[in-house]
This record gives structure tokens, sequence and C-alpha cells, in this order.
């Protein structure tokens, strides 16, 4: 799991960007989850949260009138309630670049991405151990820490170690710090 943080140049100069990445089963929507509880609640924040998701993934329910108004065609579908809303865009298989998403984070003093690992923002890198892969940290320069299940654990760079299962000091270390691009 990666952790991504930086300031946003574009009108947004107080927003911070953290980014959640890893490997599948490493836990990034349980720390997302987490993290989204504590900014909102410890720090106060506004939270945007940003997923990265398989090509396939679904929002809409078939039978629904917004799903019959994409199937017929609409490039663009927006649902309104006094609770919620949303805007579907069919894309017609051309993925957005995550910058141009970022763009898209209003109102917000915090951004928490979840995916894009191999993104060039500042990431902290999360590992849990029993996943039994590679370290992202190895090949990407990008990574200012890393969270671990297993602290003990040698990692090959000088970057600061986290302890994975302690949310609040992961958030901690994301407010405290401040990462260039």
């Amino acid at each position: 799991m990666v952790i991504f943080f930086k300031q946003l140049e574009i009108n947004f100069d107080l927003k911070k960007i953290i980014g959640i990445a890893g490997w599948s089963g490493s836990g990034k929507t349980t720390v997302v989850e987490s993290l989204i509880k504590i900014f909102k609640t410890k720090y106060n924040f506004t939270v945007c949260a940003l997923k990265h998701a398989h090509e396939n993934f679904k929002i809409d329910q078939e039978g629904k009138d917004s799903f019959r108004f994409s199937k017929a065609g609409a490039n663009q579908v927006i649902i309104s309630s006094k609770k919620q809303w949303a805007v579907i865009n069919n894309l017609n298989d051309k993925e957005k670049e995550l910058q141009y998403l970022l763009k898209k984070t209003t109102n917000s003093d915090i951004v928490i991405v979840e995916g894009w690992k191999h993104s060039n923002l500042k990431k902290i890198e999360i590992y849990r151990e029993k996943i039994n892969k590679d370290f992202l940290h190895i090949k990407d320069k990008n990574i200012v820490a890393i969270a671990l299940d297993n602290t003990n654990i040698q990692i090959k760079k000088p970057i600061q170690k986290l302890n994975l299962n302690d949310h609040f000091g992961i958030a901690d270390f994301i407010v405290k710090n401040k990462f260039d691009i």
C-alpha cells in the first residue's frame, strides 16, 4: 500500500493529497476508511476519496433510469437528490489521467487517493508480509516511507518506517510532513 502526499499547485494552496497504493490484499481499503475517519474527527478536514478501479466497475444499477440513459448513449449522466449527487462520464475506453482527476477534487482539505501505485506522487508504501510480494520502494524513488505489519522487517532504503496497525500514527505522519514533487 502506498500513500502519496503533495501540495496541489492549481489554486489549491493548502490542499494535501495522500494516495494509498499497494498489492492486492494489503489492506488498502481498510487504511483509507480509517484515515478518512481520523482526518474528519481529529483534524476536522473535509475529505475527498479518489479510487482507482478495474476497468469494468459499475456504479449504476441495471434497470435504473440513469443506467438506461447511459446505455442509450448519453456521454454524461448526472443524478441528484437532496442527500447526494453524482456525475457519470462515459469515456469510451480512454481512462482519465490522475492529474486531471485531482483537478476535479474541489472543496476538500485532503484527498486520499487509492491506487495509482506507479504514479509520480510521493508515497508511503504499506506492506503486509503475508502478501509475499516484492517491496515497491526498491524500484520507486517517490516512496518516502513504508508502513509495515512487522516493523522488524529490514528495508533496503533509508526511509521512515511506520506501523501499519497504527492508523493514527500514519495520519499524523502525513499531516506533519511536506513532500516535494
